[in-house]
């Protein structure tokens, strides 16, 4: 974690306020003062303030159903934040683990834990997501085999990597992907001649969608840990 990002979630302060201290001398890394606030702290340093030491905040894990129409940003732009739903403090402190487009709904992870988003994000990973997806064309024979080998989307060089297929009806499928590419999945459909109608996130991981659309909940620790390898 940078070390401002500490002194806030240890503090009052916020990001700005807490790296104007620790340029001016006023924080100490391991009895060391630390002068660059992007400087990388870890749950084994000492941290002072002004000689007090410092104890961030416990993280917080929340699932929440996306609603249509909503944004995965802190702010208000085009379409509403889907923050807007969630009403607890310092929630600017909180980002989002794998972003959804604003038509898509379903399940979205937010937290204010950067290395554990790492884990959910990163194609390395191999963390599972699992789609609901509805087809403005019948799903072809072939499209299983397809996607089980990768396809090439339009505009990259690379091949998608292996995803599953489960084919519900003719217009409807479930798509498990391990990345996260731009628009992947609309891409993927496109790029076999079919066009995404609605979007569905499902699953990330272990985890599975529970509440009604525009609720949300903290995660269990079983369903925290699950994510911590």
């Amino acid at each position: 974690m940078r070390l401002d990002k500490f002194v806030a979630k240890s503090t009052e302060l916020t990001k700005i306020e807490a790296a104007e201290l620790i340029r001016s001398g006023e924080v100490m890394v391991n009895g060391e003062v630390a002068l660059i606030e992007s400087t990388q702290v870890h749950e084994d340093n000492q941290i002072t303030l002004n000689d007090q030491v410092l104890t961030a905040r416990a993280f917080r894990y929340i699932l929440m159903h996306k609603p249509a129409g909503t944004i995965c940003s802190n702010i208000d732009e085009a379409y509403p934040s889907l923050f807007n739903y969630i009403d607890i403090d310092r929630v600017s402190e909180l980002h989002i683990a794998g972003r959804l487009d604003a038509d898509t709904t379903g399940l979205v992870l937010i937290t204010d834990n950067g290395r554990w988003s790492f884990n959910i994000t990163r194609p390395t990973q191999h963390c599972e997501k699992v789609y609901r997806v509805s087809l403005s064309k019948c799903i072809a024979d072939d499209v299983v085999a397809k996607f089980e080998q990768g396809v090439m989307l339009h505009g990259e060089q690379q091949l998608t990597l292996p995803a599953r297929l489960q084919i519900i009806t003719a217009n409807e499928v479930l798509l498990t992907i391990t990345e996260g590419r731009y628009h992947q999945v609309k891409r993927m459909f496109f790029a076999v001649g079919n066009r995404v109608a609605s979007l569905h996130r499902e699953k990330i991981g272990k985890v599975q969608l529970d509440v009604e659309e525009g609720q949300w909940r903290y995660l269990s620790n079983e369903e925290v840990q699950s994510f911590m390898k």
